[in-house]
């Protein structure tokens, strides 16, 4: 294994979001060091104490010069950037991205990339692997397809990647999601559950603790790894999408939890004027046939999946998100 392989320094960008924050705790675990680009370096140390020992570093995402000067002596670069509530999509997500190439490619660090569901339409559906055709029907997953696109291409640059695809997140710290933004309020005791999919149709979703914690053990198999390698992250699969909300009835202790259908058309009527409603519209199709993700690649590789059980997922991600009473 070289030096720069041996080496254990870590750039994340998007620590104090779900994925991002996920990693560095799955990456501190491990003996990583890790440094987080921010803004507001007082303010997130401030309120992300729960991470560990995080290097706070002054920069911004935008900015290549403010990535490539926070990447000087990292090995890998997590790009967990995501613009919140889908605003400006278009004009955020792939400068951000160009930033973090720029910086792998002046660092020789590798770029490890969470990859979505988004980026299929229904022709690659039910089974999706690594190399399913990529022919998305919404504007967010025609932005995730070019931001791959654009991570391959930076081969030619020497930019290495890792992208690991998964389906819908869930957990503690979860930031822009189906479970925290349209089945329950974060913040508030459970009353009731949304249910976006359709009856009887199965869901892939994604534990973030064990995505993270899949993510760390492949980049410490740097030497193994292809310079743009992807994998899918099985997760945990419902054969009704209708289980997690009754996942979710269990861990706050109401077996009889009313379970409502998602107001689509309320959605729909305020997509035109409301960009998360819009989003959201669009990604319709996604809960009304079953996807899977094909995680035979990455079983193959590490030997196993990282599996929380359900019961415990929900519970820990529900009291993350402040949504389980607490005792009188």
């Amino acid at each position: 294994m070289t030096e720069h392989q041996n080496n254990r320094t870590a750039l994340v960008i998007g620590a104090t979001g779900g994925i991002g924050g996920e990693v560095s705790m799955a990456l501190i675990r491990r003996g990583w060091r890790i440094r987080a680009l921010t803004r507001d370096p007082v303010e997130a140390a401030r309120k992300h104490t729960g991470l560990g020992p995080v290097e706070w570093i002054a920069g911004d995402a935008m900015r290549a010069e403010d990535v490539i000067a926070a990447a000087k002596g990292a090995s890998i670069i997590v790009h967990g950037a995501n613009p919140r509530a889908y605003r400006n999509w278009a004009g955020l997500a792939i400068p951000m991205l160009d930033s973090s190439i720029a910086a792998a490619e002046a660092s020789g660090a590798r770029i490890v990339f969470p990859g979505t569901i988004y980026n299929f339409g229904p022709d690659a559906f039910p089974r999706l692997t690594e190399t399913s055709p990529q022919k998305p029907l919404t504007r967010k997953g025609k932005i995730r397809v070019a931001m791959e696109e654009r991570l391959r291409d930076a081969q030619a640059q020497g930019v290495h990647t890792l992208v690991v695809r998964a389906g819908d997140f869930f957990g503690p710290r979860c930031g822009n999601s189906w479970f925290s933004d349209g089945m329950i309020r974060p913040g508030r005791p459970v009353r009731f559950v949304w249910h976006p999919g359709a009856k009887s149709v199965g869901h892939a979703w994604a534990y973030l603790p064990d995505v993270a914690e899949t993510m760390a053990r492949l980049v410490e198999r740097e030497a193994e790894l292809a310079p743009f390698e992807v994998f899918h992250f099985g997760g945990h699969w419902f054969d009704d999408a209708i289980d997690l909300p009754r996942a979710i009835a269990r861990a706050v202790g109401k077996p009889n939890l009313p379970i409502r259908r998602f107001p689509w058309w309320a959605v729909v009527a305020a997509s035109p004027f409301v960009n998360l409603a819009r989003e959201m519209a669009e990604m319709r199709y996604l809960w009304r046939e079953p996807l899977r993700l094909d995680n035979a690649k990455l079983v193959a590789f590490l030997g196993e999946e990282p599996h929380t059980p359900l019961d415990a997922a929900v519970a820990v991600a529900l009291k993350g998100l402040g949504c389980l009473e607490q005792p009188a």
